[in-house]
């Protein structure tokens, strides 16, 4: 018997192993490490593939949108050159942050997100700028392209949950939250870190 072409004979790597989708920078695949109902900080453990258990939340917030990342990106050289306050790319693939109408409560799901903008984040020196997207097949948001449809009561959670989820009770946390920026430059972002990664990992 013969498998089709698609079909994987084992698990791919979610980073390394999905392809970042035919229609990006404008539509891409994201993989979700995390939603809105988690507690734990959840990211991929980069040998196996698989979720890593990071540590619980530091405080009592929690992530506002889907998070996780777009496969086959890296923030390397490229990427920090569009960050001219970091000191480098933080060498990990490029996050995403996806919004969606109805409550999606398991991590670990692959999904079309359509690119709307982004935020511009230096953690530790390192460039760690997060994508704004929507679900892609997401009628509620099908009107969507820029950031600036977005209620900025969304925008400042966002931003407050990336300003403060590493920041310990009482003490202050080396992360600044420069700017949210446009669809335009997201793109740009995504196209620098899949350069990143092809010169880092190979096509």
């Amino acid at each position: 018997m013969s498998f089709p072409k698609t079909f994987y004979r084992w698990r791919p790597h979610p980073w390394h192993g999905l392809d970042i989708g035919e229609d990006a920078p404008n539509v891409v695949n994201a993989y979700i490490e995390m939603t809105p109902f988690d507690s734990v900080k959840y990211e991929v453990d980069k040998t196996t593939g698989y979720l890593l258990v990071d540590r619980p939340q530091l405080t009592s917030s929690m992530p506002p949108t889907l998070y996780g990342f777009i496969p086959k990106t890296y923030c390397g050289a490229r990427v920090q050159k569009l960050s001219p306050t970091s000191d480098r790319g933080d060498g990990d693939p490029l996050d995403i942050c996806v919004i969606t109408e109805r409550p999606i409560n398991r991590g670990e799901v692959i999904l079309h997100a359509r690119v709307i903008g982004g935020v511009q984040m230096v953690d530790h020196g390192e460039a760690d700028d997060k994508i704004i997207a929507v679900l892609h097949e997401d009628q509620f948001w099908s009107h969507v392209n820029s950031v600036d449809q977005v209620r900025q009561v969304l925008l400042d959670r966002l931003r407050h949950y990336f300003e403060t989820y590493k920041r310990p009770a009482g003490g202050e946390a080396d992360v600044q939250v420069l700017e949210i920026y446009g669809a335009d430059r997201a793109k740009e972002v995504i196209k620098a870190a899949q350069a990143d990664y092809e010169e880092t990992y190979g096509g």
